[in-house]
């Protein structure tokens, strides 16, 4: 597709390049909105009021006219297939041929699935590295001493396409295999209770 991702926040270009270096680099653009402060945040409706911004998608055409919004929770992993359905409302004519590529990509990934293996833990942890409540999990379990296994979907993209069919098609993270229970988001009372079990 004809299309270019940026990705922009109000935190300043040295905290964006270590963040992308946290993450062993991106493939996309960071822009900073920081000086003025948040101001293209403040434009797009999206500035809260404690300085930092929503967690937002912006789907704009050639001509500069915003086609889509999303704004979410920032944990929340928005599904692609409805950002994908929105692009091709721009370009129909792709749409067809994107959809083969992306039902081939869907069928492979399901055959890695079928063929991965879950780590021998009676706790795995899928996560991404700029996931808040995947750090609130960690430091539950480090506090717990419970042993877990941490799974990064961002570069596992077999577990990715695990956590897709667990969590009806979002990549939320974190999700859970506790003692062969899935627990998609950060939840304690389950993640207590499925601790609890034999």
């Amino acid at each position: 597709m004809d299309t270019q991702v940026l990705g922009i926040s109000v935190d300043s270009t040295d905290c964006l390049y270590a963040w992308a270096e946290s993450l062993g680099g991106i493939t996309f653009p960071l822009l900073s909105d920081f000086f003025p402060h948040g101001r293209v945040a403040q434009l797009y409706g999206v500035l809260r009021p404690e300085g930092y911004s929503e967690r937002a998608i912006f789907v704009i055409d050639k001509q500069g006219v915003i086609r889509y919004v999303d704004v979410h929770e920032i944990d929340d992993q928005p599904d692609n297939e409805v950002l994908f359905a929105e692009l091709y409302k721009l370009e129909p004519e792709l749409a067809a041929k994107d959809r083969q590529f992306l039902q081939r990509q869907q069928q492979a990934e399901a055959a890695a699935v079928a063929e991965a293996q879950a780590p021998a833990a009676e706790v795995v942890m899928y996560c991404t590295p700029w996931c808040p409540a995947c750090r609130r999990a960690r430091a539950y379990f480090n506090e717990k001493k419970i042993p877990f296994v941490e799974i990064d979907i961002s570069r596992d993209r077999a577990a990715a396409a695990q956590v897709r069919q667990w969590a009806n098609g979002t990549e939320t993270t974190p999700t859970f295999l506790i003692k062969g229970k899935v627990i998609v988001n950060f939840r304690i009372e389950e993640i207590e209770a499925a601790l609890q079990q034999p």
